[in-house]
């Protein structure tokens, strides 16, 4: 936590990006947001009463490939305990440079990973890596800010690290998710844990356990557990309910 690079961050509020900051001022009878002056490092978009951070881009993709990261948040602990066998569909919705996403595809042979992501820049650098690095199991998947365009009924698990916060649409992205997931499938959130004040992030840039459990129930997901084996994320599984 006392990197160069995480005061860096600290610094200029870099997360990874799966979703754009919110672009409508006025809301509708029928829109889940409220609206609000926005606050330092937040959009003004409220949901559920919590602020949506804002974003920022694609050049921040030296964060996400830190030499420290492992041992920042405890990487190879939270592949360890991936819901998942070797034949997985495993969705990475906000895959960045795909740090999370080439990792996981070693882990399902026979499987699958979708590595979603909205900006170009980052679907080419995603596909440039598949080649360079010939690994035939991960297709780049273009979402948008509202879906994540995934067939229906094909992923069984849908991965979100440390994106979920900043989702311009969570409503709608969690409802679209909750379409493309089997029966059985189930959604994972890893989240800077916001009930502790000594995990030194920006506050909007953290989740209370509470708050994502009132947002996933709201679309459709029933809680299964929070992992509490990570230095400083929860590791939130909820799955479809009945």
């Amino acid at each position: 936590m006392k990197s160069i690079l995480l005061n860096l961050f600290l610094i200029i509020g870099f997360i990874p990006v799966f979703s754009c900051q919110a672009q409508s001022t006025n809301s509708s009878e029928k829109d889940p947001y409220n609206y609000q002056t926005p606050s330092r490092d937040g959009t003004g978009k409220i949901y559920m009463g919590r602020e949506i951070s804002q974003v920022m881009g694609f050049q921040g993709k030296a964060w996400l490939e830190r030499p420290n990261r492992e041992e920042e948040e405890g990487i190879s602990i939270a592949l360890k305990n991936l819901p998942i066998t070797e034949e997985s569909i495993v969705a990475d919705i906000g895959a960045g440079s795909g740090y999370y996403s080439f990792r996981i595809a070693a882990l399902v042979p026979n499987g699958k990973v979708y590595a979603v992501e909205i900006q170009d820049e980052a679907i080419s650098y995603l596909n440039d890596k598949i080649e360079d690095l010939k690994i035939e199991n991960v297709e780049t998947v273009k979402g948008s800010e509202k879906s994540p365009n995934l067939p229906e009924k094909s992923v069984d698990l849908a991965i979100m690290v440390d994106v979920y916060h900043e989702l311009a649409y969570p409503a709608e992205i969690l409802q679209n998710i909750y379409k493309s997931l089997k029966p059985n499938g189930k959604i994972l959130l890893l989240e800077y844990r916001g009930e502790d004040p000594s995990i030194n992030i920006k506050p909007l840039h953290k989740m209370t356990e509470n708050q994502v459990k009132k947002e996933l129930k709201a679309n459709g997901f029933k809680f299964v557990k929070n992992g509490k084996f990570l230095p400083i994320q929860h590791f939130l599984i909820f799955e479809k309910a009945d």
